[in-house]
């Protein structure tokens, strides 16, 4: 029987050897470069006789030893043999000192996020770690990658680290299925980079209309071929989560059109992280709205995304601004259209950050607040800086100084003279109650954008497409930027320091008398249905209940719900339920503000601008079947009936200025209510009419 029992207990041994036991390993110290430069401290690791698995055996635990005087400039992550990285925590612990013994585990309850430094102790990762039990042979070398995010300012210096394999596993958090889309991308081990798209594969899974959604299933919208990069703005670095630019490739590397998502066919798009946004969907409100409205806004989907076979939560598939008949329909511009009538159009630019020489130009005219010699600048978005020739470059730069010399001059309210003759003012208009709604700290002054077609097409400069609201709608804690009450275009006033200020337009803008009285007629036909806290508040339960599953996946991955996350204002919701009733908040004070505040005043049948030349008012007002006007303009007018949702419902024209009536039958079945009627002449001048059915 001893012989026996020896043979068993060697074989169970051979079965089962020793690797069983828990195995740390631990790694050396060294100083953190404070030059923008990333540490990597190797550590050899050997003796492991089994792969890395999340059932058997594999990576339990890592602690960290550092020393630093302000802890959320760093960014810590693991690096195992195959590559895989792991991040273990960014910018968390304010200027708070030191992680003294901060252990991370997987199946820890508490994440890093929401911990409270001094972080000693034990967390769950920003990452997760049970990407690297992927099957991979841990022997070999491991990194600890230290980066400072905040370079030249403080110093610091690892002091110890340590890995531990055992037979209780890190597993990672699986996705099994959605009532969403679902994204799946593979760069094939390639980090994403932040200022060049590398060549990536993506599919995505979306079975329709109240089918679950698995990663597993086949690709029914899309599979094949991306270039994929991180998208950067000056909040990317605060952001764990990161926004990415998508463009669709063939087999080539050639960019191609598809539709993705039940949206229009293109190559460009964008995956929106919506981080700092804890209801999911202050961006996709307000493209919502302003398409509402009848203006062009990026279309959206929500979907969840797995990257590298991690799940990385709740995104919004959104177009990418870009010209295109279904995204900003101007005419494209060749770099040879360098004269005539080929060079006025189309263009698309941004009032934004400077992004160096040749990305833009600077208007000589300054800001509405200009006490440290700030200045406006206007990014080239299309033709992009690499693309536009340089009469272009000089042809726009040179409308928009004659438009802004035309609005700062004694005669800008003039027809014939002022402003109106270089810039569709309607569009402006619906931007400011777009802006002033949401209270979009950012707005006018950053990712603001502008563009204008051929003048044989109009010409003339318009305001929009609306983009980047995620800390709007009262979701920023400077500025006033959570205040429901006061204008977010005299942002200069709360924030005089800041660098990016608003153009001196909106001020100017309020002194003229027929944009206020046109910004309140537009508001009165909107507020009791766009713009109406009602429909504002079924949207976000719509989205809020799209998004009962799907969110709690989000906020596991990034548990930041309850927390305190730049540049929430205080006090911070504890759950998403209150996130989108502090939205909704918001909104009913906010909109309750501008109907007491917006001055003007709106004639029953107001023009909301000037009447070109030989236009008559139409009438009868209010109308039944048929509206009529008289005109002996010179050229072609066209027309256009919006209703109150700003769908448009009736065009019609080409008619000649002859002077006789014109009657123009309306559609049967028309709702009662409010309707905007639009004259366009063959120069672009336009008039609106407030009507009533």
């Amino acid at each position: 029987m001893s012989l026996v029992f020896h043979r068993s207990i060697s074989a169970f041994l051979t079965a089962c050897p020793l690797w069983l036991a828990a195995q740390t390993f631990t790694g050396n110290g060294a100083a953190i470069p404070d030059n923008g430069n990333t540490l990597e401290i190797p550590l050899g690791v050997n003796g492991l006789s089994a792969a890395l698995d999340t059932t058997t055996f594999g990576l339990e635990q890592v602690c960290i030893n550092i020393d630093h005087s302000w802890i959320s400039d760093l960014e810590v992550s693991l690096v195992a043999p195959d590559g895989t990285v792991v991040v273990l925590v960014s910018g968390q612990g304010g200027d708070s000192d030191h992680y003294t013994n901060t252990c991370f585990r997987q199946d820890e309850a508490l994440s890093i996020v929401q911990g409270t430094p001094p972080y000693t102790g034990t967390y769950r990762p920003q990452g997760d770690m049970g990407l690297i039990n992927n099957g991979q042979d841990g022997n070999g070398e491991w990194l600890l990658r230290v980066l400072d995010l905040y370079p030249f300012a403080d110093q610091g210096n690892v002091l110890s680290w340590s890995i531990t394999f055992g037979s209780d596993p890190a597993a990672p958090f699986s996705l099994s299925s959605s009532n969403l889309p679902i994204v799946v991308i593979n760069t094939n081990g390639q980090d994403i980079p932040n200022d060049v798209k590398i060549t990536a594969q993506m599919g995505i899974v979306d079975n329709g209309p109240g089918n679950l959604n698995h990663p597993t299933d086949p690709f029914t919208d899309y599979n094949g071929t991306i270039g994929i990069e991180v998208r950067g703005n000056s909040s990317d670095g605060l952001s764990p989560k990161k926004s990415y630019t998508v463009e669709l490739r063939d087999g080539t590397g050639a960019d191609f059109d598809a539709p993705i998502l039940g949206m229009p066919s293109e190559s460009d798009w964008v995956l929106l992280a919506n981080y700092f946004d804890k209801s999911l969907m202050n961006n996709t409100l307000t493209y919502h709205l302003a398409r509402a409205m009848g203006r062009y806004a990026p279309r959206t989907r929500d979907v969840e995304v797995v990257l590298n076979g991690e799940y990385i939560g709740v995104y919004a598939a959104a177009e990418k601004i870009k010209r295109g008949a279904n995204r900003v329909d101007i005419a494209k511009l060749q770099p040879t259209e360098i004269s005539g009538d080929d060079l006025t159009g189309g263009y698309i630019l941004s009032v934004d950050r400077y992004e160096g020489p040749g990305s833009g130009f600077t208007s000589p005219f300054p800001p509405a607040e200009n006490g440290n010699g700030q200045s406006i600048f206007f990014q080239y978005r299309y033709p992009k800086p690499d693309d536009i020739a340089p009469q272009q470059k000089t042809y726009i730069q040179a409308y928009v100084d004659s438009f802004e010399t035309a609005l700062a001059g004694p005669d800008f309210m003039d027809p014939g003279s002022g402003y109106r003759t270089l810039a569709n003012d309607s569009s402006f208009l619906d931007l400011f109650l777009i802006n002033e709604l949401s209270r979009n700290v950012d707005g006018y002054r950053l990712s603001s954008y502008l563009y204008k077609d051929k003048n044989s097409n109009g010409g003339k400069l318009h305001a929009g497409p609306a983009w980047d609201y995620d800390i709007a709608w009262g979701n920023a804690n400077y500025c006033d930027g959570s205040d429901t009450a006061g204008w977010a275009f005299q942002f200069g006033d709360a924030c005089p320091d800041d660098g990016n200020q608003v153009p001196f337009w909106w001020q100017r803008f309020m002194e003229d008398s027929n944009f206020v009285n046109a910004v309140r007629c537009r508001w009165d036909e909107l507020r009791y249905n766009v713009l109406s806290p009602a429909n504002v508040a079924a949207y976000a339960d719509s989205v809020a209940a799209l998004l009962d599953g799907a969110q709690q996946r989000n906020f596991y991955r990034w548990p930041i719900m309850g927390t305190y996350v730049w540049p929430n204002p205080e006090p911070v919701p504890g759950s998403y339920a209150g996130e989108v009733q502090e939205l909704k908040n918001f909104m009913n004070a906010r909109w309750a503000w501008l109907d007491a505040n917006l001055p003007g005043t709106c004639a029953t049948a107001g023009m909301t601008e000037s009447l070109p030349a030989g236009l008559a008012a139409p009438w009868p007002n209010p109308f039944s079947d048929a509206i009529m006007f008289r005109t002996t303009a010179t050229g072609n007018i066209h027309v256009k009936l919006l209703d109150a949702l700003g769908r448009t419902v009736l065009q019609g024209g080409p008619f000649k200025g002859h002077g006789e009536v014109v009657r123009i039958g309306t559609p049967e079945n028309l709702a009662p209510g409010p309707y905007l009627l639009i004259f366009r002449d063959q120069g672009g001048s336009t008039a609106s009419f407030r009507l009533f059915h």
